[in-house]
């Protein structure tokens, strides 16, 4: 019974790994996004907490955007209605 009980702890840590890995791919698309636009803002002139405002709200936007175009070309998604 052990040996089983063991066995489901392990196949539950596998599934886990396997779903918070492209997970944090994902985190490391926002952070280079952030770290480039910061040091471009910086560079322009502004201050570093207009630049922390200002990139974490177009990286984010632009985060949102990707997951909203992946979701709509996902495999039986449904399509967009135009009106």
């Amino acid at each position: 019974m052990a040996n089983k009980v063991a066995a489901v702890l392990v196949m539950c840590l596998v599934v886990v790994t396997l779903f918070e890995l492209p997970m944090q791919a994902e985190g490391d698309k926002f952070g280079s996004c952030f770290n480039n636009c910061e040091k471009e803002c910086i560079a322009g002139g502004m201050s570093q907490s207009d630049c922390e405002m200002k990139c974490d709200t177009d990286c984010f936007n632009k985060d949102v955007a990707a997951r909203v175009e992946a979701a709509e070309l996902a495999p039986g998604a449904v399509p967009k209605q135009h009106s």
